[in-house]
C-alpha cells in the first residue's frame, strides 16, 4: 500500500515517528490531516456528534500522553481509525446507545483472494458521477444501507482499504466483507435508479 503524503511535507509515517519523539508540529499535522476522516468515519455508526467530537478530542490527548510508549505504524490511517472505532463503542456501549445491526453471514468459504477484489463496475458505481447532484443520490442511498454495509463501503471505496484491513477493523472474516460489501452494492444499484436522479 502506497503512503500517504502530505502536498507539502513528509508522508504519514515519518510524521508518526516524529510525534513519537515529541514533535508538537508533526502531532499538529497528523491532527490536521485526520480529523476529518475520522469524523466521517464515525458518523457511520453514531449519531452523538458531541460524543464523537468528544472522542476524537480524548484520543489525541491520549496518543500525546502516551507518545513515548507508542510503537511505530506503517498505516497511520488504520492505526487511529480503529483507536477511534474502539473508544467510540465503549462510549456508546456504556451509554446502552449502541444497536449492533450485524448481519448473519453464512456464504461459502473460498480462497483468500477472489478475482476481482476490486472490482471495476461496483467502484464506478461509487466514483462514476463527480457532480454534486449524482453525489447527493448516492450518499442518500448510502444512508439507507444497514449499518456494517455502510461502513464496509466507506472504508472499500472511500478510504481505499485493502479487503484484509477492512476484515481486521471490522473484527470479521474475509468472506464476511465479500458478503457485505456485495450485499451493499446490490442494495444501491436498487436504491440508485433513473428515477432517483431524474431531472
Amino acid at each position: 500500500m502506497a503512503r500517504s503524503r502530505t502536498q507539502t511535507g513528509p508522508d504519514d509515517e515519518t510524521l508518526w515517528n516524529m510525534f513519537r519523539n515529541g514533535d508538537e508540529n508533526a502531532f499538529a499535522r497528523l491532527y490536521q490531516n485526520y480529523v476529518q476522516t475520522l469524523y466521517h468515519y464515525c458518523a457511520h455508526f453514531a449519531t452523538d456528534r458531541a460524543l464523537i467530537k468528544d472522542c476524537i478530542h480524548d484520543l489525541f490527548v491520549e496518543l500525546w500522553k502516551h507518545r513515548t510508549t507508542i510503537g511505530p505504524t506503517t498505516s497511520v490511517r488504520f492505526y487511529l481509525m480503529a483507536s477511534i472505532k474502539r473508544k467510540l463503542v465503549r462510549h456508546l456501549t456504556a451509554e446502552q446507545k449502541f444497536v449492533s445491526q450485524d448481519e448473519t453471514l453464512n456464504g461459502r468459504r473460498i480462497g483468500d483472494t477472489l478475482p476481482g477484489a476490486d472490482p471495476s463496475h461496483e467502484n464506478q458505481l461509487i466514483a462514476h458521477e463527480e457532480d454534486s447532484f449524482m453525489n447527493d443520490c448516492l450518499h442518500q442511498a448510502l444512508d439507507k444501507l444497514p449499518r456494517r454495509q455502510r461502513e464496509a463501503v466507506h472504508l472499500r471505496y472511500f478510504q481505499n482499504m485493502s479487503n484484509e484491513e477492512i476484515s481486521t477493523l471490522m473484527e470479521i472474516n474475509i468472506q464476511s466483507v465479500y458478503n457485505l460489501i456485495f450485499g451493499a452494492m446490490s442494495n444501491l444499484k436498487r436504491y440508485v435508479t433513473p428515477e432517483s436522479v431524474s431531472f
